[in-house]
């Protein structure tokens, strides 16, 4: 007896699995984390990349407002003299220059620090709406309460410039930097970081009071005081 094998047909190939889901693009550095879409500030880049020394004393992210910034233009200090008379005030004291900025001006904000610098370091991480600082360190050469790394965030910040009643350092570097400042002398020696001093209280020094608010302008020929109206 002959048996008829039937030949069965293979089964049919399976489908190929579905790719992976893409992955979201990495954010670029510099964003922040955000809490999700309810967040109004949700998926929005920063209006510049963060910097590793964009933190204040605390370690927080300082909070920017450029939009807010105002601009004081730089009038040479002797045509405000001859037009202001006694009534500008005129430092006394000669400090040296040492920022790219030769002419700057802007309303006057203070910080009153000796050989101390973190209460200015965490200012100057702030918004500075195009004001000058006012730094009275007592005419102490002993410590600089300003280097590279401090008015290289002042400058990025918005700070029209810095008078320092006292000492820099890193020289050179300070230079480069598209911001006005003035200072006593330089010194190697970095200033404490305790917190001590107090912001935006009359300061005076080189015979004049800088007063909160005051117009501030500095050039080569000096730096004077227009006191608000």
């Amino acid at each position: 007896m002959c048996v008829r094998h039937t030949r069965v047909a293979p089964p049919p190939p399976r489908p190929p699995p579905p790719p992976p889901p893409r992955a979201s693009p990495r954010p670029a550095a510099g964003w922040r984390a955000r809490a999700g879409p309810s967040d109004p500030s949700y998926d929005t880049p920063p209006s510049r990349p963060f910097h590793a020394s964009d933190r204040s004393v605390g370690g927080v992210r300082p909070t920017f407002t450029l939009a807010a910034m105002t601009t004081t233009p730089a009038v040479p200090t002797t045509d405000l003299y001859d037009e202001h008379g006694e009534n500008l005030l005129v430092c006394g004291t000669q400090f040296r220059q040492f920022g790219g900025r030769r002419a700057f001006a802007g309303p006057i904000r203070t910080v009153s620090c000796h050989e101390d610098n973190a209460l200015l370091r965490e200012l100057v991480h702030g918004p500075g709406d195009g004001a000058v600082l006012v730094v009275d360190g007592g005419g102490s050469l002993r410590t600089a309460l300003l280097g590279d790394l401090i008015a290289g965030a002042a400058q990025r910040n918005g700070w029209a410039g810095l008078v320092v009643n006292g000492a820099v350092r890193d020289s050179r570097a300070l230079g480069g930097l598209d911001l006005g400042i003035k200072a006593l002398g330089t010194v190697p020696r970095k200033s404490g970081k305790t917190g001590a001093g107090v912001l935006d209280v009359p300061v005076t020094f080189g015979e004049i009071t800088f007063r909160p608010g005051d117009v501030l302008h500095s050039d080569e020929d000096g730096v004077v005081v227009l006191p608000a109206a």
